[in-house]
């Protein structure tokens, strides 16, 4: 279901298999949400084991947006994860780096 060529992961939600992705839009929403100074404060603030479950839920709720499921991310906080909070935080975790995996374009590519 996801590709992960394009930056995107599955996570199942509810039961149902549901594909993530960070678009730029969702990234720059994401920084918003979490008052990071940008993906490298960001980025710092993870590898420092600050990853909190508000990180958590609003790296899957932008990348349900980033995937174009508005509905979906607006309900992610009453939804049932597989995995519980473990199998939420390690969804996260895979899109953040499905996001900045690969190498990357050629400018105007």
């Amino acid at each position: 279901m996801a590709n992960r060529h394009a930056g995107e992961v599955s996570v199942t939600l509810d039961g149902a298999p549901r594909r993530l992705r960070l678009t730029l839009g969702a990234l720059a929403e994401l920084e918003e949400a979490l008052g990071a100074e940008g993906l490298v404060d960001f980025a710092a603030r993870i590898e420092r084991g600050g990853l909190t479950t508000r990180d958590v839920i609003a790296v899957l709720q932008a990348g349900l947006r980033g995937a174009g499921d508005a509905a979906g991310a607006e309900a992610l906080p009453a939804t049932q994860v597989a995995g519980g909070a473990l199998g939420a935080a390690a969804a996260a975790v895979a899109l953040l780096e499905a996001a900045f995996a690969g190498d990357a374009p050629e400018a105007g590519a």
